[in-house]
């Protein structure tokens, strides 16, 4: 019977680099709220660069470690790594034979810098005693040509690949296409003879161990919540590609993944609102910003560290608009929301390309009245010009402000400005927005030029 806090077990090796192993499904387990538990199968020395040495643990103690587990504190899924021989991959399929929960299989053959970590008499006993009793296997595309003997070049072979793996026994099969040429990483899901591919952006960085760990961690994390396996695979996806982004350049190998990156982000958005909602606040307790709004009204946003999407940028629904009909202040319409900004948003992504410490914008009305408070405060100021956006641009939905403000960047001799403004364009109204560190460091710097005004 499961209590209030899920459980996972790892049985996998023990990273002394802390990447990878039992010490990324730890971290993983604690991010996503689980109670982890391990048993160790072996011991590695390793780091960054490579792996120095392996002794492997008796089967018996790997035994008593997941009986010891098993017997007290329970499992609600189980998670499977590093087996480097044939006898423990036999004493871990017996024990959980004793144990209903849902297993997660990763067969762990090649350590990140290219050590062996599965001996060749051991695959087969792998295929033959592990992956029939397991929920979801999740081999990259190297374990998934040795399990079945095929190349894999391309996505189809990877169908191919996942239908003969599933041939085996378990429920459900993840081929990970991180090895597979192409602008996306995707991952083949093959489960109740269908399949669902999860596909994400390459991130280039050598900050990648443990990630086979940290997916396979993941993927046993929602299963030990009872989350149905296409969903737990999309969720794992997502925390993984965040990890990767998070990831720490250590070592003069291949960094280590972050997988307490969704832990911290989870703890980001809770501030991010609090900065916007009191960004809000600020405006409304100044009645001479609404000199500064634009007909639009007014718009603040603020992103996530490493935010890619508009989703990831913080605002407020409806805006802010200005009161009464002497405008004699401004109001916000709605509570702060992740998603309820898109132009400031996307401009304030653009801006993080170039400096990742801009995560905040505010729009203003245009004037050169502005502009010059502006210029006069010390502010840094470029613009651009829409009258000159190409055509291609405008035909592509939401693309014109990303256009803009990369326009701006590049006559600003590619620095992020304080400031920056156009002009407008038939039917477009003409427009500055404010950038800096956080939503109410904006909202400081448009009060400032409003007193100027004054």
């Amino acid at each position: 019977m499961k209590t209030g806090v899920p459980r996972a077990l790892t049985i996998a090796g023990s990273d002394s680099g802390g990447g990878a192993g039992i010490q990324a499904d730890l971290k993983t387990f604690a991010a996503l709220g689980l109670f982890g538990t391990s048993a160790v199968t072996s011991i590695t020395g390793q780091n960054t660069r490579r792996v120095t040495m392996v002794h492997d643990l008796p089967p018996a103690v790997v035994r008593a470690q997941i009986r010891a587990v098993a017997e007290d504190i329970g499992v609600d899924a189980v998670k499977t790594g590093m087996l480097r021989t044939a006898p423990i991959i036999e004493a871990v399929a017996d024990e959980l034979r004793r144990i209903q929960a849902p297993v997660v299989v990763d067969p762990v053959m090649a350590a990140k810098s290219g050590e062996p970590l599965l001996r060749e008499e051991a695959l087969e006993t792998l295929m033959e005693e592990l992956l029939p009793m397991a929920t979801v296997v999740t081999p990259n595309i190297p374990e998934a040509e040795a399990l079945t003997g095929r190349r894999i070049r391309n996505l189809e072979q990877a169908r191919a690949a996942a239908r003969a793996i599933a041939r085996l026994g378990p429920e459900a099969v993840v081929v990970k296409g991180g090895h597979l040429r192409g602008r996306e990483a995707v991952d083949l899901l093959y489960h109740r003879g269908k399949f669902r591919a999860f596909a994400g952006p390459r991130v280039e960085t050598r900050a990648t161990h443990g990630t086979g760990c940290v997916f396979a961690s993941a993927i046993a994390a929602g299963l030990a919540k009872d989350v149905p396996i296409p969903e737990a695979v999309a969720s794992a996806k997502e925390f993984t590609a965040l990890a990767i982004r998070a990831g720490s350049p250590l070592g003069g190998g291949h960094g280590p993944v972050n997988p307490m990156a969704w832990l911290h982000r989870e703890a980001e958005r809770a501030r991010v609102l609090q900065e916007v909602a009191e960004a809000a606040r600020l405006l409304e307790s100044e009645p001479r910003v609404a000199l500064l709004s634009p007909e639009a009204q007014i718009s603040v946003a603020m992103a996530l560290p490493r935010a890619e999407s508009v989703e990831e940028v913080a605002g407020i629904p409806g805006r802010i608009v200005k009161m009464g009909r002497n405008a004699r202040g401004v109001r916000a319409s709605g509570w702060p929301e992740f998603g309820a900004s898109h132009h400031v948003a996307t401009a304030v992504l653009t801006a993080m390309a170039h400096d990742p410490r801009i995560r905040a914008g505010m729009n203003l009305r245009m004037g050169d009245d502005v502009v010059r408070a502006a210029r006069a405060l010390g502010l840094s100021v470029s613009t651009y010009d829409r009258r000159r956006e190409p055509a291609a641009v405008k035909r592509v939905e939401n693309r014109t402000i990303a256009w803009g403000t990369e326009g701006a960047i590049r006559n600003h001799r590619g620095r992020v400005p304080d400031l920056f403004y156009h002009r407008g364009d038939w039917g477009k109204e003409p427009m500055v927005v404010v950038l800096g560190a956080s939503a109410t460091e904006v909202v400081r710097t448009a009060l400032r030029i409003a007193r100027r005004l004054t």
